[in-house]
């Protein structure tokens, strides 16, 4: 077989993996109206929330968290400002210290 196609195709799998690496949505670009739905319409999704930073957020109601985790409120910034969104966080419950 010659080596002209096999590395056209390696090319081209490595061309389609990167390009699949940045599909990845960006809150940055969209308002916070657009961010929430999209969370609500895809109940769990990783966004992109910075330069090299990116998080996933779920809805505030439903059973996405793997259990301990909870949704717990957390802010993105959008094209609009800061935006109120879920993410997943162990539940801790701190008891306070008694005074013995």
């Amino acid at each position: 077989m010659p080596a002209r196609p096999i590395v056209s195709t390696a090319a081209a799998i490595l061309l389609a993996a990167t390009s699949m690496a940045y599909a990845r949505p960006d809150a940055r670009t969209m308002t916070c109206e657009q961010t929430q739905q999209l969370i609500q319409s895809r109940r769990a999704i990783v966004l992109t929330t910075g330069r090299n930073t990116y998080d996933r957020y779920v809805r505030q109601f439903g059973n996405e968290c793997d259990r301990p985790a909870v949704p717990v409120a957390s802010y993105v910034r959008t094209l609009d400002g800061q935006c109120r969104v879920h993410r997943c966080e162990e539940w801790r419950f701190d008891f306070p210290a008694a005074g013995f």
